[in-house]
């Protein structure tokens, strides 16, 4: 049997700077990191042809810097780093949640994050973490670097802030949301090894009962992984008891535009979310208590 294979091209550069070069000089090219999103398509035929760009051996793109500020991960970072890193599991559990529950160990493995933020899926899992932490992504090409909020780096399916030629250098946490409350769940057909059907991210910072700061993200609930202001700004300056969360779960509805699809329905993922959401709140109500 002979099957014929559409034309792919890999490139393979020594550094960051021939890396952007080929980006720039050829249309169409495309970079190759990890593989674990790419590979998928191309064994089911759907990987469009053209020439790629391998950047997985680009040590610019690697390593996880600690300042006093923030936490700066190159692109390149993978699940398993992350998994393995003692300040992210201190600070920024929600991220390690997120790694812990993709994929098997092979994909935790080889899955970096910066890959996992340019596929935008609004399915993926660490986008919702990342955005309950105000994350901050570092933008690279041939003309320079700049920085954008992750919060509006993707505007519609598939459709990202990005340039041609263009790639994540770095994704910055600020360090600011030790004490605050903080959950990570993911809502599957399984418990592991699953595209989410909805998955929360959000924390809470707490004076007493008093809502001082709120960051709600979800994902799996429309075109993009969303951050919910409406249900931020229900909570906000509020009095954390049974009202509010049903006052925030209402406004959650205002953020979220959940379909039907083959792993779940519009109607289930709306209640769900707005439940999440809920006994986070029930959660943290019950914690100040004792």
């Amino acid at each position: 049997m002979r099957t014929w294979l559409q034309p792919f091209g890999l490139d393979v550069p020594e550094n960051l700077e021939s890396a952007l070069r080929l980006l720039s000089n050829e249309p169409g090219s495309r970079p190759f990191a990890g593989g674990t999103d790419l590979m998928v398509l191309l064994e089911s035929g759907k990987l469009p042809p053209g020439n790629y760009v391998s950047i997985w051996g680009l040590k610019e793109l690697r390593g996880i810097t600690v300042t006093d500020d923030a936490v700066v991960l190159g692109a390149l970072t993978t699940y398993t780093d992350v998994l393995s890193h003692a300040v992210l599991q201190s600070e920024f559990p929600l991220l390690c949640a997120a790694a812990r529950q993709t994929g098997g160990i092979a994909t935790q493995n080889r899955g970096t994050l910066g890959g996992n933020i340019a596929n935008a899926s609004p399915a993926a899992d660490s986008p919702p973490a990342l955005l309950a932490y105000d994350a901050e992504l570092e933008l690279v090409s041939a003309g320079g670097v700049r920085r954008v909020s992750y919060e509006r780096f993707h505007s519609a399916y598939k459709v990202m802030d990005l340039a041609p030629g263009e790639i994540i250098h770095r994704i910055i946490l600020p360090r600011r949301h030790g004490g605050w409350r903080q959950t990570y769940t993911k809502v599957g057909t399984r418990n592991a090894q699953a595209i989410s059907k909805v998955c929360l991210a959000a924390v809470l910072d707490l004076d007493g009962t008093r809502v001082r700061d709120a960051r709600v993200a979800l994902g799996s609930v429309a075109p993009i992984v969303v951050r919910c202001v409406q249900a931020e700004a229900a909570l906000r300056g509020q009095t954390l008891d049974g009202a509010l969360s049903t006052a925030a779960a209402a406004a959650l509805a205002e953020d979220i535009s959940p379909i039907d699809d083959v792993r779940s329905t519009a109607r289930y993922r709306m209640r769900v979310a707005q439940n999440l959401l809920i006994q986070f709140l029930t959660d943290s109500r019950s914690r100040r208590s004792h």
